[in-house]
Formats: structure tokens, C-alpha cells, sequence
């Protein structure tokens, strides 16, 4: 077995090891946002770390109801010229912790008196020696380059974080999530996928929405690092305007539509995009849109809207995983790839 797949396969292990670890100092991080100086969030992060930020946005803005933005690292690494952040909390998500500029973020905002959170996983790394606070991500060493572990315990950290803020029963929803993701992860690989007919495909699309905007993004990273396949994500509205006409018959489409309030706008473009003749290929746990689907990517049931980004990437996972394997390319050995990448 691949150390990709039997990373995947450990996620709902590592997940239950950061819940069991860090509730606590997740409820002390979650006091940094509570803070009456606070009046938005500027997230540093890079690569799949940034699939997780899109998560925070939406997370973090519901629970504080405050402004959740990206920072701009090259204004502080080549420009020299990083912005006043008065009223910033600034929170550096990065899995190895070591890149530089996503370090440089926290040492500014630092500087200029700011709080500042990490979510990392390791402890020891330029960036968690950085930060005002630490959240460790609890996810164990990863070998293979494509996170999968790492990935998921910070989405667990931001949901971790969520949960400090909204309560009681937002923290009983998420102690049942690693049951949930290893369900998932059987469900996901207890039959091969038939992607085989794939196999002359150049490239794919991703369309997702709302809580789950950060969860086509990180499939389609999944997709484009692991098999080389020319793969770009989109909000429905960004893709009706403009991106769709690109879309040609016979080329792949994978649609993200768990249940809760942001389906609907997902599954409204199923109908232009089968006008087209995609092959549409759907992650959801409603059976109506899976019997639109060309290939179905079922989800299990009963998973509350805002944690189903835990269970919704497993399928994406897997078919990046499988396309990979149709290629005949090594699952742990992307080509021109490393697994901690240092950008300035």
C-alpha cells in the first residue's frame, strides 16, 4: 500500500487524536478572537493550507461575525511593504510551519502588537515559534507529498475553533466526526470507482460552494498534483460567468452538493452543464443528485452542513487517488513535487 492511501485510510485516527488533545487549547485559542480589538481575521497560508483558510473564512465569519481574509505575503517578503493590520488577528495555518513567508505575516503582525495564531503540526517549526499561539494539529508525520492527515486535522482545528465559539452542541457534532470519516473513507473504497473510462481525459472541472468552496479547491489539487490532469475549481456563479464555455462533451465535471443551504445553487448548474454533455460526476448524499450524476460519489447521510467539508474531500481524495493509479504514476512521488515546499 502507498503511504498516500494508508495516510487516508489514518485520517479518522488522527482526527479522534486532535479532539482528544487539543479541545482544551482550542477554547484558549478561541479567546484571541474574542478580543475587543479585534475586528477582523487575516489568514496566512499556502497550497492545501489554503483550502483549509476558505473553510475559516466561512467558519470564522459565522461564529464572530467579523471580516475573514487572506493575507498578501509578497507585500511583506518582496515589497517590503506590509500593511498597517490595526484590529487584526492573524492566524498563520501551515502543516510543516516552515514556509518563509507565511512566517514573515506572523513576525509583522507580532511586531506591530497584533495576536496571532498558528495551526500547525509541528511544534518545533519556524512558524509555531512565531506565533503568540500554538494549535497543534495532532495529524502524526506524513510521508506521502499530497497532504490527506494533515489536511483534515486542520479542517479539525478550524472546526475545533468554531465550536469553542458556538457551544455545547456544535461540540457533540463534531466529537462524532471521526466515527463519520471512517464511514466515509469505507464507503469511498469499498468498491474501485469506475474511472477507468476516464482515462483519456486532459483535465477536469470542480464546482462547490459555500463551506464546502475550499473542498473543490483541495480536490482539484488533489487531482492536478497526483495525476497531472489540467484541473481548475469554481463557484457556480464564477463558472456560469465565463468558464462554462469551455466545457465541451465528454469532459469531466465533478459537482460538490452535500446537503444543507448551499446545494441548491450548486445543483442548479447540473442542468446547463449536461446541456453541454459533461460527464458529471457527483459527491453528495442526496439521491436525486446522484441519479443525475455519470459517475456517483455518495456521501453518508446525517453530516450538519458545516463539518461535511470533513467528509466530502474523502471522495475527491480517492478519485485523485485512482485517476493516479489509471496513469500508472507513483502516488508518493508526484513529478516536479516535494512535501515541504519554501516560497518567499
Amino acid at each position: 500500500m502507498s503511504w498516500l492511501e494508508a495516510e487516508l485510510r489514518e485520517q479518522p485516527e488522527a482526527l479522534a487524536r486532535l479532539l482528544d488533545r487539543q479541545t482544551d487549547a482550542a477554547r484558549e485559542a478561541s479567546a484571541l478572537f474574542r478580543r475587543k480589538d479585534v475586528q477582523y481575521v487575516l489568514i496566512a497560508s499556502r497550497g492545501s493550507s489554503s483550502n483549509v483558510a476558505r473553510y475559516a473564512q466561512y467558519l470564522f465569519g459565522r461564529a464572530h461575525r467579523v471580516p475573514v481574509m487572506f493575507a498578501t505575503p509578497s507585500l511583506y517578503t518582496i515589497y517590503g511593504q506590509p500593511p498597517r493590520l490595526d484590529g487584526a488577528l492573524v492566524v498563520g495555518v501551515s502543516q510543516s510551519g516552515a514556509s518563509p513567508d507565511v512566517v514573515a505575516v506572523l513576525a509583522e503582525a507580532r511586531d506591530q502588537g497584533r495576536p496571532t495564531l498558528a495551526l500547525v503540526n509541528d511544534t518545533s517549526s519556524p512558524l509555531a515559534r512565531t506565533a503568540e499561539a500554538v494549535l497543534p494539529l495532532e495529524a502524526g508525520a506524513e510521508h506521502a507529498v499530497a497532504a490527506t492527515k494533515t489536511y483534515m486535522n486542520s479542517l479539525g482545528a478550524v472546526a475545533l475553533l468554531f465550536a469553542a465559539a458556538d457551544g455545547a452542541a456544535a461540540q457533540a457534532e463534531l466529537a462524532r466526526m471521526p466515527e463519520a470519516l471512517a464511514a466515509q473513507i469505507a464507503l469511498s473504497t469499498g468498491e474501485l470507482l469506475p474511472l477507468a473510462e476516464y482515462g483519456d481525459a486532459i483535465g477536469l472541472t470542480v464546482v462547490s460552494r459555500g463551506v464546502n468552496y475550499g473542498t473543490g479547491y483541495e480536490i482539484a489539487l488533489k487531482i492536478r498534483e497526483l495525476s497531472g490532469l489540467v484541473t481548475e475549481a469554481y463557484s457556480p456563479a464564477d463558472l456560469m460567468h465565463g468558464p462554462i464555455a469551455a466545457i465541451q462533451p465528454g469532459w469531466p465535471v465533478v459537482v460538490v452538493a452535500p446537503s444543507g443551504p448551499a446545494r441548491p445553487s450548486v445543483e442548479e448548474v447540473i442542468v446547463p452543464l449536461r446541456a453541454r454533455g459533461a460527464r458529471l460526476i457527483v459527491v453528495s448524499d442526496v439521491r436525486a443528485a446522484l441519479r443525475r450524476a455519470h459517475t456517483r460519489l455518495p456521501l453518508v447521510p446525517g453530516i450538519p452542513e458545516w463539518l461535511s467539508p470533513l467528509t466530502a474531500v474523502v471522495p475527491g481524495q480517492v478519485t485523485a487517488m485512482r485517476l493516479t493509479e489509471e496513469r500508472g504514476l507513483d502516488l508518493d512521488k508526484p513529478r516536479g513535487l516535494r512535501k515541504v515546499t519554501l516560497t518567499r
